[in-house]
């Protein structure tokens, strides 16, 4: 099989990327990323016809996709890691205030709803590698509490999964066969039911390993109004992925 295909709508040739899934109970699923790449997760004996007809009933879905985050991306202003400048931190926006103190231990801080960050020079490299090391500690916190919160609603959870962080380009979280759960630090930027929504998430791929009928019942059983928090965290991914 082809490793893409294309499609044209709206006047624009769009390109999907076909990632060939041979896991038992494997659905078509096809997902548009906030930097604009289209892939779709294809189960390996679906016919060329079926998987043709699937992705032109898409076209639509995916060009509004790729037009809303493309507006998203016009508004988002590159990062200066200047005083003034603000950076989300569970939903809300804080502004920065950089304190250049050179005799000083160099240290980030949450002040009265700014982050203060003290550094001995003053060079955007280590403004931003101080932040994303504030953002790595706060992210392991958090996150730790908000599976421990969600963790007595998923009961077919016997034991408390391994929880990792990676940076990631285009997933909030994931779940490995053996059960490990990886969720991206940039994730701690966004409120704290859209992080719920991402760790019930892959909780239920602890019992649903693919997006099939009976996960999104499950999600729906946990979480009734977990397609809310989905679309805020698309809507603002861009904002909150951007370093």
């Amino acid at each position: 099989m082809p490793d893409e295909r294309f499609l044209t709508y709206g006047g624009e040739k769009i390109r999907v990327e076909l990632l060939p899934r041979s896991r038992p109970g494997t659905t078509l699923v096809v997902k548009v990323h906030p930097d604009l790449r289209v892939q779709a997760v294809v189960p390996f004996d679906t016919p060329e016809e079926k998987l043709q007809q699937a992705l032109e009933q898409k076209a639509r879905w995916i060009w509004q996709k790729l037009r809303d985050f493309r507006q998203i991306q016009a508004h988002v202003t590159p990062r200066d890691y200047a005083s003034g400048e603000s950076h989300f931190y569970l939903g809300r926006r804080h502004l920065l205030k950089v304190h250049h103190q050179p005799d000083q231990p160099e240290t980030v801080r949450m002040l009265r709803g700014r982050l203060e960050i003290s550094v001995q020079t003053r060079q955007v490299v280590r403004i931003r590698a101080l932040l994303s090391l504030w953002y790595f500690d706060r992210a392991q916190a958090v996150f730790q509490r908000r599976l421990d919160a969600m963790l007595p609603s998923t009961l077919w959870v016997v034991q408390k999964p391994a929880l990792k962080l990676q940076i990631m380009r285009t997933q909030w979280g994931n779940c490995s066969p053996g059960g490990v759960i990886t969720l991206n630090p940039h994730l701690v930027k966004a409120p704290r039911d859209c992080i719920d929504y991402v760790i019930v998430h892959e909780l239920c791929h602890l019992r649903e390993h693919n997006h099939g009928p009976a996960f999104w019942q499950l999600m729906d059983r946990i979480m009734p109004d977990w397609e809310r928090h989905k679309a805020h965290l698309d809507r603002m991914a861009e904002a909150f992925l951007v370093s």
